[in-house]
């Protein structure tokens, strides 16, 4: 699956970071692929990380691509315990020790991605339903994903479940990455 190879990669935004360092850290976004027998099909460990602390990540997650032929739905899982595996990106040990039954469904978290020539661009399922507390607020996911095979660009911004505002993410817009490694060859 064209899509499964675009994600399979370790993204880090050095260039964005480095040209405007008062707005963007300098992160990296990883999405390794599981054993195929995970999710009996394609399924991805994800970390998003600060370069300067590899081995602390500030999300985790765990994916599950289904093909709907016109689009491609992502299921996504939270860990039970997300700090047992912290480091399942760069340590193959440590991933293969995750089991399905250590996540649970994120319920009305999914993101659905469409083909546009050689982009894909997903969004959160519609609905306000992926809820988030944060700030001492609750708030709803709204994320704009845009994937080619070397590039990640994504926004993620948490609305106020009653007034809409904005209480998290960026402001200063969308992030922009650059593939450092393919992960590919694991699928």
């Amino acid at each position: 699956m064209t899509l499964a190879r675009c994600f399979a990669g370790d993204f880090s935004n050095y260039q964005q970071a480095h040209a405007n360092p008062t707005s963007y850290a300098h992160i990296h976004v990883m999405w390794r692929p599981l054993p195929r027998d995970f999710f009996s099909g394609i399924g991805f460990y994800s970390e998003q990380v600060y370069d300067y602390d590899r081995w602390s990540p500030y999300r985790q997650g765990i994916h599950h691509l289904v093909d709907l032929g016109d689009r491609i739905y992502i299921e996504n899982y939270s860990l039970d315990d997300p700090m047992l595996y912290a480091g399942a990106s760069q340590d193959l040990s440590i991933l293969h020790s995750i089991t399905p039954e250590v996540i649970q469904r994120r319920n009305c978290c999914s993101m659905i991605f469409r083909r546009h020539g050689k982009v894909f661009r997903g969004e959160v399922e519609p609905g306000n339903g992926c809820l988030i507390h944060r700030k001492g607020r609750q708030t709803y996911l709204v994320s704009e994903v845009e994937l080619t095979e070397t590039t990640w660009k994504s926004l993620d911004k948490g609305m106020d479940v009653e007034t809409h505002e904005q209480v998290w993410g960026s402001k200063a817009g969308p992030l922009e990455f650059e593939k450092i490694e393919s992960f590919a060859h694991e699928l």
